[in-house]
């Protein structure tokens, strides 16, 4: 026989530990935070522990680490097994996070021949440079910037190279640009929110091209800030081929000669098997297929 505490304290408990926050789970369970607070300190006086470390900021106690990703695990399983045996449901809304960038050069770009195919399925974009918990903030799908090893071929939608563009405005008319075409002019950069992933940079571009390194470097605090001067003709910019490869593509921009360092992969990154929701399985093939597709 199995010993189970209130099952109503239990879900309190993992609501709060998810959000870290007594208020959100609340808003969550559609109750009161009187009573979200009064059944999590049911389930620690029944269990004889304390579970949470209450004050300005909510904090899982030892005992309460052990327990959460358990129940949280656990609470993912009965969701899944509900969805399984039901209808699956197309017009259900889905949850994307991606970074700004993606979601305006690449995403943005494409979403709508995704509406015409399944108009009735609706696409939530979250767009950040924020690492989202796909847990706490109820996120379907994510897609990720970053190396790609140990990811599974069937969760990699692409993997880029940088490579250094300008503005066709200030490109020569009759040959392929080069660097020393811009020698008066600044090189474009912008900073990059994750330094763990030792991005591509100019000095190592320059190095390869076989170019003086003593050029001035604008910074731009937004990766789609410098997207948008290096079309309005403000230098070139050493920037992801898969961001830029629309207006490669359509002539805004050309490539200065040079080389193509390696870049990093595009990922998806998901919670549950697709196969749960039909809406979440069609999009996510959507996006493969059009990542391979070019």
């Amino acid at each position: 026989m199995r010993r189970i505490p209130p099952l109503n304290s239990v879900r309190a408990f993992e609501a709060v530990a998810r959000h870290q926050s007594f208020s959100a789970a609340a808003n969550e369970l559609c109750v009161t935070v009187a009573a979200v607070s009064h059944q999590v300190r049911q389930l620690e006086e029944g269990l004889g522990q304390k579970l949470l470390e209450r004050g300005r900021q909510v904090r899982l106690t030892p005992v309460g680490h052990t327990l959460y990703p358990l129940l949280r695990d656990g609470f993912d399983q009965i969701a899944q097994a509900f969805a399984l045996i039901g209808p699956p449901v197309e017009g259900d809304a889905i949850q994307l996070s991606t970074t700004r960038a993606f979601a305006e050069r690449w995403l943005m770009p494409r979403l709508g021949r995704f509406n015409e195919i399944h108009p009735t399925i609706i696409v939530h974009v979250h767009a950040s440079e924020k690492l989202t918990d796909l847990r706490a903030e109820s996120i379907d799908l994510a897609i990720r910037y970053g190396p790609a090893e140990n990811t599974p071929d069937e969760q990699i939608l692409f993997e880029d190279s940088f490579i250094a563009v300008a503005s066709s405005t200030i490109c020569p008319s009759d040959r392929p640009a080069t660097i020393q075409d811009f020698s008066g002019r600044p090189l474009l950069a912008f900073k990059w929110k994750n330094q763990h992933l030792n991005p591509p940079a100019w000095p190592a571009w320059l190095a390869q091209a076989n170019a003086e390194s003593g050029y001035n470097i604008s910074w731009y605090s937004e990766e789609t800030l410098a997207l948008q001067a290096v079309e309005r003709g403000l230098g070139p910019l050493l920037c992801s081929s898969v961001l830029i490869d629309e207006a490669l593509g359509d002539g805004r921009v050309q490539r200065l000669q040079g080389p193509a360092l390696p870049g990093f992969a595009y990922r998806l990154v998901e919670l549950q098997p697709t196969q749960a929701r039909r809406s979440l399985h069609l999009f996510r093939n959507w996006l493969l297929d059009e990542a391979r597709s070019g």
